[in-house]
């Protein structure tokens, strides 16, 4: 059992998706709303950007700002910035399409940077596991894109 927490904290961007995926299927199970595809990809985005960008950057920042040992000023800095990467993480998943899309484009520039520094031998916390997190953003923000376009203007102002 040890080893099933110590590969779901390894591998947590993977893990937080499966949780965050899981908890908008029982969103939309237990709504009494229609679920057509504008509200099917609302609610996976909603509980994606709560899950893997939100509650997965404050754990960013956690590892950051809680070390146990002497506080380092670059490490507090990144631990403040990982808090509003989570906070527009959080504030997105209520948003509209430009909001969400802002709060998948600063996790993505974070990872990126931080996997090009890790090719470049400097430590990190990410791995490229954790690429699942823009590539599975974007694609569930697409699906929302896509049929948020092929609703008349009246359907939208139902949502």
């Amino acid at each position: 059992m040890t080893q099933f927490w110590h590969l779901a904290v390894h591998y947590r961007t993977f893990t937080l998706i499966v949780i965050g995926l899981m908890l908008a299927g029982l969103a939309l199970l237990t709504s009494p709303r229609a679920s057509h595809d504008l509200r099917v990809a609302q609610v996976l985005l909603r509980w994606f950007l709560l899950c893997v960008v939100g509650v997965g950057f404050l754990g960013v920042s956690a590892q950051h700002l809680l070390p146990g040992e002497s506080p380092d000023p670059v490490q507090f800095q990144l631990g403040l910035a990982a808090v509003g990467v989570a906070a527009v993480g959080i504030v997105g998943a209520w948003g509209g399409v430009g909001m969400r899309l802002a709060a998948l484009i600063a996790p993505t520039v974070w990872i990126v940077g931080a996997l090009v520094g890790r090719a470049m031998g400097q430590p990190g916390l990410f791995g490229p596991g954790d690429l699942l997190l823009p590539l599975v953003g974007f694609a569930l923000l697409a699906w929302q894109f896509r049929a948020q376009r092929h609703r008349s203007v009246f359907a939208r102002s139902r949502l």
